[in-house]
């Protein structure tokens, strides 16, 4: 089969688009055929190398965590699934087992490819709403599943300031219009020519990327995009005993952020806060969905990783297999 292909740790340049042989499904496991998948920054920071003590990848590896596409094979035992049904869903590199959650993990062969298998009992996978189109199946289950912990574990009241750090990525986007719909006052940070996007989705202002232009006194933040050990001026912004929430690595430490506010680091691989199911039944409902901002074939797969590092891009790049 076809896919995104990368032979050892590097930058994404080096991956390339190429056969490798197609995954069967074991005991308990799916092979879906892919239709579309999305780039998320797990899919070019794995490969990196910037974790290989602690999470080693084996090569050649297809990175892609989100998916929509059917099921094509189905493994002894599994009940949730026929051949023909239509999902979607968030998977991890095998490589991730320990880090998966501790029941149920969610693991595939990697998404940008003509074929995966999957883990078939997760609540990361779902039958796909028949008003869900591919394409936002494909870019909503990472940035969906972000959200709703986010907006969860931030308990934002009506008229509460919220800062978003990172807004014009996948979460950031998908996450500011349930701020508005919370009754949140909003402020982003975006570049000009993003800023009336960012409006459209119910920011009330937007500011640059200088910590020196963050506002003060802000009742919660959400950092999506600043490393979690440089927290330090997001911080800065938060009134006394307000929250402070990230969802990047490393896992942050209270002690180096040097204010008195409520840190938390969002990160559900277990499916506490819901799983695709949920994301799915609010994507029907017009309440959660993702902002798309550049299309790729498979073809174009290996540029589309090279885009997401190198590029600055709004929202969430889809992958059509």
């Amino acid at each position: 089969m076809k896919a995104v292909v990368v032979t050892g740790y590097g930058p994404p340049e080096q991956y390339t688009v190429g056969d490798v042989p197609v995954p069967r499904p074991g005991p308990g496991q799916i092979q879906v055929r892919i239709a579309a998948a999305s780039i998320n920054p797990a899919d070019v920071r794995l490969p990196s190398g910037d974790f290989r003590d602690v999470v080693p990848l084996g090569f050649p590896h297809v990175p892609g965590n989100d998916f929509a596409g059917t099921v094509s094979e189905v493994g002894a035992g599994v009940t949730a699934y026929q051949v023909g049904d239509e999902i979607f869903g968030q998977a991890v590199p095998r490589a991730l087992r320990a880090m998966a959650g501790a029941t149920r993990p969610s693991l595939s062969t990697g998404s940008l490819a003509e074929y995966a298998v999957f883990e078939a009992d997760t609540p990361f996978l779902a039958h796909r709403p028949a008003g869900l189109d591919i394409e936002q199946a494909a870019a909503l289950p990472t940035v969906g599943l972000t959200a709703r912990a986010l907006m969860a574990t931030a308990g934002v009241r009506p008229g509460e300031t919220v800062l978003v750090v990172g807004a014009t990525g996948g979460v950031g986007t998908a996450v500011i219009p349930l701020l508005a719909a919370a009754q949140a006052r909003v402020i982003a940070t975006a570049t000009t020519a993003d800023a009336a996007m960012l409006r459209a989705l119910g920011a009330d202002e937007t500011i640059g990327y200088a910590e020196s232009g963050y506002p003060y006194d802000v009742d919660v933040a959400f950092n999506l995009t600043l490393p979690s050990d440089h927290l330090a001026g997001v911080a800065g912004a938060i009134r006394p005993g307000g929250r402070l929430l990230t969802i990047t690595y490393p896992v942050p430490q209270q002690e180096r952020i040097g204010r008195d506010v409520r840190l938390h680091f969002v990160l559900d691989m277990d499916g506490t806060f819901g799983g695709m199911r949920d994301v799915g039944e609010l994507a029907t409902r017009g309440e959660l969905r993702a902002t798309i901002g550049r299309r790729y074939t498979l073809d174009q797969g290996a540029q589309a990783c090279v885009d997401f590092v190198r590029r600055h891009t709004t929202g969430k790049l889809v992958v059509t297999v």
